[in-house]
C-alpha cells in the first residue's frame, strides 16, 4: 500500500496533490465498517476534506487489492457535500503527508503490520481528535480503527441515506420482503454468537451460553406479547447454525434467510472463505432487520444491528448487569418498518 509522497515518486506516481483527505480503512463486519465510515465522514465534512472509502483486504472479499465498497454498494462521488473516492482508484492514489495518527508517518513498509495495542492507541487518538472538534495540520487522517460511538446519530443516518446497495442485492431484499414481510408485523431477532471467534466486548453476554439462549427466547415471547396491527412473524439472523437450530426448535414458524454457515465453532460468517455471497447475505439480513416492527438485539453491543437501532420503532435490549432485565426502547425517529 502506498501512503507517502516519496514512495509514490520513487515508483513513478505523479498524483500527489495538495488536497487533504480522511481515509476510512476497514476490513471488518459491515456494522463496524459503516459506523466507522459515518465517523470519518463527520470529520471530513467538518474540516473540508475528501473522504476515501478504502475497504481493501475486506473479510468479505478474497482479492487483497479489490476495494469491497463498490463490490456491495453503488459508486458515490459525494456524500452531503463531501467529495468521495470509493473505488479501486485507491490502488493508484498516494496520499500526501504529514499523516495522523503519527504511526502513519513511518516508512510504508513499517506501517503494514500493526500490533493490536497500536490499533487501540490509534482509536483513542482519533477519538480525541474528533471530540476536540478542531483542525489537524496533517494532510491525511487515517481512520484504521473501530470508530463506533465517535459521531452523532444524524451522521449515521446520513450515511445510510446516501449510500445505496448494488441493484442485485436490493432486488433480493425486495423479493424476500414480498415473500415474508408483506402483510405481517415482523419481529426481527439478531443473535451474535461468534461461533468460536474471539467476540471481545460481546463475550460477557455469552458467559453462560444456556442462559444466553434462554434470554433470547424470553425476549421473543415478550416481543410477541406486544400489540401489532397485523399477524406476527419472527425473522432470525444469526452467525451460528447451532443457535438457528435451537431457536427454530422452540419457535417452529420462525424464518431465516438461507445462507451458508461455517462449521460449528469454526469462526464468524464475515470471512473471505464465504466469498462475496457471505457479504451479500450479511447485508440482506442487516437491511431486512431495519424494516421490522420490533427488533431484539443480542447482544446490544453488536454494530450489525446499529442500522435497525436507528430506524425500527421498537427495540428490545439486555442489561448485562441484570441478565433477567429486558429494556424496551421506543424509537422516536422515522423508520421503514412495516407495522
Amino acid at each position: 500500500m502506498i501512503w507517502c509522497a516519496t514512495l509514490a515518486q520513487r515508483e513513478g506516481f505523479d498524483n500527489v496533490t495538495k488536497e487533504r483527505f480522511v481515509v476510512s480503512r476497514r476490513r471488518t463486519g459491515f456494522g463496524d465498517c459503516l459506523w466507522s465510515l459515518a465517523s470519518a465522514w463527520s470529520y471530513a465534512q467538518r474540516t473540508g476534506r475528501t473522504l476515501v472509502i478504502d475497504w481493501r483486504g475486506s473479510c468479505y472479499v478474497d482479492q487483497p487489492f479489490s476495494n469491497a465498497f463498490p463490490v456491495f454498494f453503488e459508486p458515490v462521488e459525494e456524500i452531503a457535500g463531501v467529495p468521495v473516492i470509493c473505488d479501486d482508484r485507491v490502488n493508484q492514489l498516494s496520499f500526501p503527508g504529514p499523516f495522523f495518527p503519527p504511526w502513519w508517518n513511518r516508512p510504508s513498509i513499517d506501517c503494514i503490520n500493526r500490533p493490536d495495542e497500536q490499533i487501540f492507541r490509534e482509536r483513542d487518538e482519533l477519538t480525541e481528535l474528533f471530540q476536540a472538534g478542531d483542525h489537524n495540520e496533517a494532510n491525511t487522517i487515517v481512520c484504521d480503527a473501530c470508530l463506533m460511538w465517535r459521531c452523532g446519530e444524524e451522521a449515521e443516518r446520513l450515511i445510510f441515506r446516501n449510500i445505496k446497495l448494488r441493484s442485485e442485492i436490493r432486488a433480493r431484499i425486495e423479493d424476500l420482503y414480498e415473500q415474508h414481510f408483506s402483510g405481517h408485523s415482523i419481529i426481527g431477532v439478531h443473535v451474535r454468537n461468534g461461533n468460536g471467534e474471539d467476540i471481545m466486548g460481546h463475550a460477557p453476554y455469552w458467559a453462560d451460553s444456556e442462559l444466553a439462549l434462554r434470554q433470547v427466547c424470553m425476549a421473543i415471547r415478550k416481543a410477541m406479547a406486544l400489540p401489532y396491527p397485523k399477524p406476527v412473524k419472527i425473522f432470525l439472523c444469526t452467525d451460528s447454525a447451532r443457535v438457528l437450530d435451537h431457536i427454530s426448535g422452540l419457535f417452529p414458524d420462525i424464518f431465516a434467510v438461507p445462507k451458508r454457515f461455517q462449521a460449528d465453532l469454526a469462526g464468524p460468517l464475515h470471512s473471505a472463505e464465504m466469498g462475496i455471497e457471505g457479504g451479500a447475505s450479511a447485508l440482506i439480513d442487516m437491511y431486512l432487520l431495519a424494516r421490522c416492527a420490533t427488533v431484539i438485539r443480542f447482544p446490544p453491543t453488536s454494530a450489525f444491528t446499529r442500522y435497525a437501532r436507528l430506524l425500527v420503532p421498537r427495540i428490545i435490549e439486555f442489561d448485562l448487569s441484570n441478565p433477567e432485565q429486558l429494556t424496551l426502547v421506543d424509537n422516536p425517529y422515522e423508520h421503514f418498518a412495516a407495522s
